[in-house]
């Protein structure tokens, strides 16, 4: 199966309209293979910088390929990227905030309070 893919494999990229399929040189193929071989899907937050650079411009470079519209794809699929879209959050420095403390602490602190003020 691996030489099938290595011959002629297509990349899914998840976007969100729907699936879209890539199509890299020989090179390129032999290199997703390798990056793919324990997992058929991945998030693209953790492929490396150089796999994450060429996935952007097979993107940028309109590589696409067009399949039939019912059923699987003819061509073998070497993997799936997730193209999850970046959440912006409220918080631009992407600091956490501290959590806030259960009521456990609350009623020791209160229960020391008390004999503070008893003694």
């Amino acid at each position: 199966m691996w030489i099938e893919k290595l011959i002629d494999g297509i990349v899914e990229v998840d976007t969100p309209i729907g699936p879209r399929y890539v199509q890299p040189n020989f090179t390129e193929r032999a290199y997703l293979i390798w990056t793919f071989r324990n997992f058929f899907s991945l998030p693209q937050q953790v492929l490396r910088p150089w796999e994450r650079r060429l996935i952007d411009r097979l993107w940028q470079e309109n590589r696409f390929v067009s399949l039939s519209a019912s059923g699987p794809p003819e061509r073998p699929v070497i993997g799936r990227i997730e193209r999850r879209p970046v959440v912006q959050s409220a918080n631009p420095a992407g600091v956490l905030p501290f959590p806030k403390p259960n009521s456990a602490p609350q009623t020791a602190r209160a229960e020391h309070r008390r004999e503070a003020a008893s003694a």
